[in-house]
């Protein structure tokens, strides 16, 4: 029997959506994660009558023909690039990006990442880095007797020296943007490598071609809605318990053909 193999195939495909919202619901407090949808395609079809086809010897024409689908496949997960709330953190060093775009981050393996987490820090060389130590691009050193940083809405990042009354300029914030940013490649760390999918970064000052602008002192939350997420997972589940269902009442009825007499 088909359904056999069909309800296996639901049950797996719901068995992933189910992971793919415990992710999501695992990442409601990490700041800059984008949640994601799973999308599924149904799979090939069995044409046992084609439509269109003759049904006589004087031409008669089959209206809509008989086809079983033979059940369901994960097909994509589509990452939600929603903007989350921005909340307040009164550090120097937080930034959040209110709009498109992506702040660029270099590896240690020398390949440039993308990621909307904006929790930044220095380090003993007075470098602006991530959380792991990896330097925001296109490169910031603070000076060590700096007393403060001041990053604008268009990414000017200037700190106050002593003995000084104006702002020194250490260098201009840029941030990308693609065209596609589904495409990009979940890596881990809230980061995002490029690929042929999501097409070539486009980078520009914050506030410009469409971008985003910068918000010091605030971090971009995640996107994920508990609310939604929980909904969702109900509805996995049932789900999951119908296509169960379906290949018990499959058994059953195998079961009662083989105690015929």
């Amino acid at each position: 029997m088909r359904s056999l193999a069909i309800g296996s195939t639901g049950m797996m495909a719901q068995q992933m959506n189910v992971d793919n919202i415990s992710n999501n619901i695992a990442n409601m407090t990490t700041t800059g994660y984008k949640r994601s949808r799973l999308e599924f395609k149904d799979l090939m079809y069995q044409q046992i009558d084609r439509p269109g086809g003759t049904s006589s010897s004087t031409g008669t024409i089959v209206p809509t023909g008989l086809s079983l689908g033979l059940g369901v496949r994960p097909a994509a997960t589509y990452r939600i690039q929603e903007q989350g709330v921005l909340a307040q953190t009164d550090s120097d060093y937080d930034l959040a990006i209110n709009g498109r775009g992506f702040f660029q981050v270099e590896l240690p393996n020398g390949q440039t990442a993308y990621t909307r987490a904006g929790s930044f820090q220095t380090n003993g060389d007075g470098e602006i880095v991530t959380s792991e130590g990896y330097r925001l691009l296109p490169g910031f050193t603070v000076p060590a007797d700096a007393l403060y940083i001041e990053v604008s809405t268009e990414g000017q990042v200037s700190v106050k020296l002593p003995a000084q009354t104006a702002m020194q300029n250490i260098g201009q914030l840029e941030i990308a943007d693609f065209v596609n940013p589904a495409g990009l490649e979940a890596t881990g760390d809230t980061m995002f490598l490029e690929t042929e999918a999501s097409g070539q970064p486009i980078t520009a000052n914050p506030g410009t071609d469409n971008l985003g602008n910068i918000r010091q002192g605030m971090l971009e939350q995640s996107n994920v809605d508990s609310v939604k997420e929980i909904t969702l997972l109900i509805t996995a589940q049932r789900a999951y318990e119908m296509n169960s269902n379906v290949i018990k009442t499959s058994d059953e009825m195998m079961d009662a053909v083989n105690q015929l007499r």
